[in-house]
This record gives C-alpha cells, sequence and structure tokens, in this order.
C-alpha cells in the first residue's frame, strides 16, 4: 500500500486498441470535431497520483464526450475514482490545457465531474469552467509542471 495516496488500489482497466482513423483529424484543421478524434487525444493523460491513464482508470470514456457543432460545444465529463478525489480539478485542467493544442477556437469547451461522481461537484465544475481561475492556475509553475507531467508522460 503506497502511502500519501487518496485512492492507493485503483482498479486498472486494459488500455483498448485504438481505432484505424485518418491521423489527427482535429489537428489538421477540419470544420467539425468527432467525439472519438478528442477521445483518441486525451485518453493518454496520465492520472497525477498514478502511472495510469485516464482511459486506464475509467476516468474517461469515449461516451463521456459530446460534441454540437451546430452551438459550436464540446461537452466532456470525467469521473474520478472516489469521490473525494482531491486531483479532479487537476485532472480538468490537464484535459483542458490539452484540448487547447488541439480543438478549433470557435468551440466552447465544458469540462465536468460526471453528475454524482465527486462530492465538491458544483465547486469542481465552477473552477474548471471559469476562464479567468483556469489561466491563473495555469499560470502557477507548480501546478503547470503536474499538468505538463500528467499530459506528455505518456509521450515520451
Amino acid at each position: 500500500m503506497t502511502l500519501g495516496l487518496i485512492n492507493a488500489n485503483p482498479i486498472v482497466h486494459a488500455k483498448r486498441e485504438r481505432i484505424a482513423r485518418p491521423e489527427d483529424l482535429i489537428l489538421h484543421g477540419h470544420d467539425s470535431v468527432d467525439p472519438l478524434d478528442i477521445y483518441d487525444y486525451v485518453r493518454d493523460i496520465r492520472d497525477p497520483e498514478h502511472p495510469y491513464s485516464l482511459e486506464q482508470l475509467s476516468v474517461l470514456s469515449e461516451e463521456s464526450i459530446t460534441v454540437d457543432d451546430k452551438l459550436g460545444r464540446i461537452l466532456i465529463t470525467f469521473t474520478p475514482t472516489i469521490q473525494h478525489c482531491s486531483m479532479a480539478t487537476v485532472i480538468g485542467l490537464c484535459l483542458r490545457a490539452k484540448l487547447k493544442e488541439c480543438f478549433p477556437p470557435h468551440y466552447k469547451v465544458d469540462i465536468r465531474v460526471t453528475p454524482g461522481s465527486h462530492a465538491d461537484e458544483e465547486s469542481v465544475n465552477k473552477q474548471l469552467n471559469d476562464k479567468e481561475r483556469v489561466v491563473a492556475a495555469l499560470e502557477n509553475p507548480n501546478l503547470r509542471q503536474l499538468v505538463d507531467e500528467c499530459i506528455y508522460s505518456n509521450e515520451l
């Protein structure tokens, strides 16, 4: 048992095979965004407390991403591994930072915890969708380093 972890023994699922699709549709400036493309882009983000990806911990799934092209809206819901996850905001910041690299700027991205999955659901959602709070959080060098480690650790 590892000391200091909120969820020392998470359930880990096998990674799924990637579906063969045209490479990086989002990054090449297409007008529409596909939920599967978004999922493929963010599924390997590492959990802040564990060496596993958000996909492996079932924090994120293909079904948790919806796109409304008419409204220009992307909605991502994620499910922390426990109700009192202290890293929920960091997970949301990782998703937001990673998506900022790739999604078309005319889309509004909402990131939320799955309803009923977190004890401070309203507070976490408010933090993750307030532009000023997100910018301030990502300007904090220690927090930015943690976010970058989670985003890029599986790409090395």
